[in-house]
């Protein structure tokens, strides 16, 4: 028995618009791809102009709609522009996922200040700015969504990565807090935490193959992420289907936590 249409509409993103930050590689590629084949339209935002056009046009050989929006996030009078810019594309957004983020990988005693800026401005703050510029549109049409990217460094510790976990365990309180203001005018926001997943981000673990397979080892399901297990939970989180979930983190690991 095919798909009852009823329960296809819960996941329908048609007619909706999503910017994603870090949308040229990666997990954020990956998300915008999934919600851009469920239906709605992206705009891809992220610094280097180059990956974000050829993401557009990867896209658009699917059959998908996108556009390119570069951006130096840390730039705070060029993310105001980009915000602005953002509604010339496809409309005003009504999903945001906040999907940007480095890791300067460095010992703790080797971390300098610009490294510890860096990290909190792009992983942290950004996603406060981005949400407090585009959840009043959201809230004055009575839908929005707001998907964050937390980690496995959420709740473990791992070396060399001190400012990068900081940062992921904020993000955990911040979408309880984005929940608790904006969750009751309709818009509502999550955070997935993956585990290791292959991503430009994760190229300097995947260069040591032990280190990798000692990671898959520590999971439930045996093997380490792949950029496709995102696209179910994004589009869950993206479209009505989530319309009662707010305020979480949901583990897409594995199960490396659970254990």
């Amino acid at each position: 028995m095919p798909l009852d249409p009823r329960l296809g509409r819960l996941f329908d993103l048609t007619g909706r618009v999503a910017l994603v930050t870090g949308g040229n590689s990666g997990l954020g590629k990956g998300i915008a791809w999934a919600l851009c084949a469920a239906g709605a339209k992206a705009v891809l935002v992220a610094r280097r102009e180059t990956e974000l056009r050829a993401a557009v046009e990867e896209f658009a050989r699917d059959g998908l709609q996108a556009a390119a929006l570069a951006c130096d996030l840390n730039d705070r009078k060029a993310l105001a522009q980009a915000c602005a810019k953002a509604p010339e594309f496809f409309g005003a957004p009504d999903i945001l996922v906040n999907a940007a983020g480095i890791n300067p990988r460095k010992a703790f005693t080797e971390t300098a200040d610009a490294d510890w800026d860096a990290t909190v401005e792009l992983n942290l703050t950004v996603p406060f700015l981005l949400t407090r510029a585009l959840a009043p549109a959201m809230r004055e049409r009575g839908w929005g969504r707001i998907v964050n990217i937390a980690s496995l460094q959420s709740v473990r510790a791992f070396p060399n990565s001190a400012p990068y976990g900081a940062t992921k365990g904020g993000i955990v309180q911040l979408t309880r807090a984005i929940a608790e203001a904006w969750s009751r005018h309709g818009v509502t926001c999550n955070a997935i935490a993956p585990g290791l997943f292959r991503t430009p981000l994760t190229a300097a673990l995947y260069a040591d193959p032990k280190v990798a397979q000692a990671m898959a080892q520590r999971t439930m399901v045996g093997r380490n992420g792949e950029v496709p297990d995102v696209h179910g939970m994004a589009v869950f989180l993206a479209s009505d289907a989530s319309a009662f979930v707010t305020g979480q983190t949901l583990f897409l690991d594995g199960g490396f936590t659970a254990g």
